[in-house]
């Protein structure tokens, strides 16, 4: 299948491929399709989270999970999850670690979600100006507080992984 940047795969509920379609388009449509989520971890186990770049179209300025991204058209979720890391925060890595797969559901916007983590890097993220504002490692107790006093301030990603228990494992 040949990988087209500006198209990603509709699945069915079972995550099988059963088009392609533009972004956009499979948005409005609330359709599901898959996408990637990448953890990024210092040595001391804080958790980087991105600031959104003010321009973009959805929770522009908001505090969002380390990286993410769609999975393209004919494109592997860990291929996706490397070429998101390179992209939005100029990291380079040829090992994720699997941490877990969520079904689609209205809570996920229809997306089939791979988790995957950099963990205990020591490379400091460059965000990508287009991207990504600014960046900041947090721990586990100070989310609590963002979660609990700024909500409004972060993505619905990053409160949905917080409520799922998988930013921090016990």
């Amino acid at each position: 299948m040949k990988k087209n940047i500006n198209n990603i795969e509709v699945v069915d509920k079972e995550n099988r491929p059963i088009g392609t379609m533009p972004q956009a388009e499979v948005h409005r449509q609330s359709l599901r399709h898959r996408s990637v989520v990448i953890l990024i971890y210092d040595s001391e186990g804080k958790l980087y989270l991105q600031k959104r770049n003010a321009a973009k179209k959805l929770y522009a300025g908001r505090w969002s999970i380390s990286a993410s991204g769609h999975v393209f058209a004919g494109e592997s979720c860990e291929s996706a999850a490397l070429r998101q890391l390179e992209f939005e925060l100029g990291i380079k890595s040829g090992h994720l670690q699997l941490i877990r797969k969520i079904q689609a559901s209205s809570e996920t916007g229809y997306e089939f979600i791979t988790v995957y983590a950099l963990e205990k890097t020591n490379t400091v993220p460059s965000p990508n100006p287009d991207a990504v504002e600014s960046g900041y490692f947090y721990t586990d107790s100070e989310l609590e507080w963002l979660i609990k006093e700024y909500r409004e301030l972060l993505t619905p990603t990053l409160v949905f992984l917080h409520d799922e228990n998988v930013l921090f494992v016990k």
